[in-house]
């Protein structure tokens, strides 16, 4: 799921300051990592994947793309674009292929990312 920021409704709005609030956005469990990723155009995450369940990956997460474009796919086959200014939940069973060189925000279940993230590691000969 992805929203522009300018289509989050406005739930307050005076002299000097606008808030904008979209309740039940997205779902955590358990501590959240704060991350912060610079995706040049071109990366594509999937083969990193492969060997996890669905070929995908297994964290949930919330963010903001900064600037670029990315392209998420989904298990389920769909597929969404997420540009800069965009708010995102994605759910557990995606993987991502960028568009457009991308500085994007991720909160995610710490745990579950980190699994993720040492796969892809280990996909690319690192050691963790």
């Amino acid at each position: 799921m992805r929203i522009s920021q300018h289509d989050l409704p406005v739930k307050i709005d005076v002299p000097g300051a606008k808030a904008r609030q979209l309740p039940d956005f997205g779902l955590a469990e358990g501590p959240l990592a704060a991350e912060w990723f610079s995706l040049a155009a071109g990366t594509d995450i999937a083969p990193l994947l492969v060997g996890l369940p669905g070929d995908a990956c297994q964290s949930t997460h919330v963010g903001y793309v900064i600037s670029g474009a990315l392209v998420v796919s989904y298990t389920d086959g769909s597929e969404e674009r997420c540009a800069g200014g965009d708010l995102f939940s994605w759910p557990a069973g995606h993987s991502v292929r960028v568009e457009e060189d991308a500085e994007v925000i991720l909160f995610s279940p710490s745990h579950a990312h980190t699994v993720v993230l040492d796969h892809m590691l280990g996909a690319m000969g690192v050691a963790v």
